[in-house]
């Protein structure tokens, strides 16, 4: 008689403890009726290869990685297009017993834009605020989706023109200083900093010089309604949250799990919502 032991899958990072995905994967396995478990695995740098190379050994079928070892997983694992253009990893699987990896935070940001402002796709420019990781995903992104010319802005010039050479024409290096300029022909507007977080200082953006169909989208979950949105939704603009960015991103990595394709719910959204407001 064959013992089936349950799938589980982890999240490794440095620290990880804040994180929101255990409540996210716990839900859909609840819900979906599937016997099995996601847990929180801190791992410190020096032992990420020893834990990544050796995941199944320690009983998962997959993982998801979380800062700061992003760009290091990439390196440990076999990266898809999207983790190689994105140049950081945050999902990983199992193809017999090689282990894959990609990056869902671009299906994230793309499938949250869908769900809440449906036809964003019909803007021809796009300008999105800072130059890190998430940005390249947002970016890399937008270009899979046919935007035409994407203004990039961030505080250290010398990575949005970096970012731009990786990206080709689509993407024009604007000066920080130079948003204004940017704004009104831009359809979409997309904040990856961590201004407007809690605890950070503020984004000053004039959202009145974008045009009245912009839609604005900000990465940032805490608080949940950053001050930009608020700003965006006073003019009547549509918006996207970084809390339905977090959940978008989450379902492609489920489904390789456990086999099993889960829904961004209104009762998930308002788990996670209370969860952030007791935090």
């Amino acid at each position: 008689m064959t013992e089936t032991k349950a799938r589980a899958a982890c999240l490794i990072g440095w620290p990880a403890a804040h994180s929101r995905s255990p409540l996210i994967h716990h839900h859909w396995l609840r819900t979906l009726g599937i016997e099995g478990g996601y847990s929180i695995e801190a791992v410190p740098p020096e032992f990420l290869a020893e834990f990544v190379l050796r995941l199944s050994a320690h009983g998962f079928v997959g993982a998801n990685i979380t800062i700061p070892h992003k760009e290091r997983a990439l390196a440990l694992t076999k990266p898809d297009a999207r983790a190689r253009a994105v140049g950081a990893a945050n999902t990983l699987w199992y193809e017999g017993r090689e282990l894959h990896s990609t990056n869902t935070d671009i299906e994230g940001f793309i499938n949250n834009l869908d769900a809440c402002a449906s036809g964003w796709d019909a803007t021809e420019e796009a300008l999105v605020l800072g130059a890190g990781g998430s940005s390249r995903a947002v970016v890399f992104g937008l270009i899979e989706r046919g935007v035409k010319i994407i203004h990039l802005a961030n505080r250290t010039a010398e990575r949005a023109r970096a970012l731009a050479d990786q990206f080709g024409a689509n993407v024009h290096p604007v000066a920080w200083d130079d948003i204004d300029e940017a704004l009104p022909r831009a359809g979409l507007m997309v904040n990856t900093t961590s201004l407007g977080m809690r605890g950070q200082p503020g984004l000053e953006v004039n959202v009145g010089r974008l045009p009245s169909h912009a839609v604005v989208a900000d990465l940032v979950y805490v608080p949940l309604e950053t001050p930009l949105l608020a700003a965006a939704k006073t003019r009547g603009l549509k918006t996207a949250d970084g809390l339905g960015m977090l959940l978008h991103q989450a379902v492609r990595g489920f489904e390789l799990w456990f086999h099993r394709r889960p829904e961004v719910t209104s009762e998930l959204r308002a788990l996670v919502e209370a969860d952030l407001t007791n935090a």
